[in-house]
């Protein structure tokens, strides 16, 4: 198998991980609250990859410089994750998905001008047309015109997070490169969990889950294992091919969500989503060549 095809393959493991990990955080957020359902799902990756981590009978790797950007890539995601899920809370959902998109927008950028990575006309074509299905998938026209004037709020916030997300990737690039992608994921979400703990008191969130029901809690504690699933195997392909290929087709994330709204909430999918998730579709078919 070819490293493109592989690595496109990746890209799509981690776009329906990662899909499916906002599908179920936006049902249990609304149950537990935005941060706790982070926290404990991010908790309950880290402890995925920590049993992974003993099973394969790994060491654990990396210099001081590793450690450093690790740190970095954690506050990097963490800020990306805070400022996403703020938008989600004052904005219209649909517009807050949509601008989240760009997260691949800035990677690309990063990759293209910072660490030297093309892609062929061909893919350049493909990953412009991820970019715009899952933004146009994003949105709902219904409730664009029924806020009219009130589309700003929340716009600001998600523009960040995925300012922050995409130089995130670029550097948990680097770090996957040194040490592998199973120690590049398994640091970063220990410094996730170090960064929301200190978070947390510094703005007094509470985290505690002591209302939540068993199932509440099983479930998001499977969210946490999709996720970091999703990002091991991301940062794997980013050991084997480009984040300026591998993270726009990751962030297409957004159709995997609307599909399962349509099949567990009756969700209605209008035209203009409809269109956005078949060119989204083609433009992955389309990066393979």
């Amino acid at each position: 198998m070819s490293t493109t095809i592989l690595s496109i393959l990746l890209g799509i493991g981690g776009m329906f991980g990662w899909g499916l990990y906002d599908f179920l955080g936006g049902v249990f957020a609304k149950q537990i609250g935005p941060f706790r359902s982070l926290f404990w799902s991010q908790l309950a990756g880290l402890i995925s990859l920590v049993v992974l981590a003993v099973l394969l009978k790994t060491s654990p790797a990396g210099s001081t410089q590793v450690l450093l950007l690790s740190a970095l890539a954690a506050m990097l995601y963490s800020a990306g994750y805070l400022f996403f899920f703020k938008g989600f809370e004052i904005g219209n959902v649909s517009i807050v998905a949509a601008t989240m998109n760009l997260w691949a927008v800035f990677t690309m950028l990063f990759a293209f001008l910072l660490m030297g990575q093309r892609l062929t006309v061909l893919q350049t074509l493909g990953v412009s047309m991820i970019i715009l299905g899952a933004a146009a998938a994003s949105i709902r026209w219904s409730e664009i015109r029924q806020q009219k004037f009130q589309l700003s709020a929340g716009v600001k916030e998600a523009a960040l997070g995925a300012f922050f997300f995409g130089i995130f990737w670029n550097v948990s690039e680097v770090i996957s490169e040194k040490i592998g992608w199973l120690f590049t994921s398994l640091y970063v979400k220990l410094g996730i969990i170090i960064f929301l703990l200190i978070y947390a008191l510094l703005a007094r969130q509470a985290i505690r889950l002591r209302q939540s029901t068993a199932t509440t809690k099983l479930m998001i504690a499977l969210m946490g294992v999709i996720e970091a699933g999703a990002v091991a195997m991301v940062n794997f392909g980013l050991t084997i091919g480009d984040a300026i290929l591998i993270t726009p087709i990751a962030s297409a994330l957004s159709i995997v969500t609307i599909a399962l709204a349509l099949v567990f909430l009756k969700d209605r999918l209008s035209k203009v989503q409809l269109f956005g998730m078949l060119t989204a579709v083609a433009g992955i078919i389309v990066t393979a060549f």
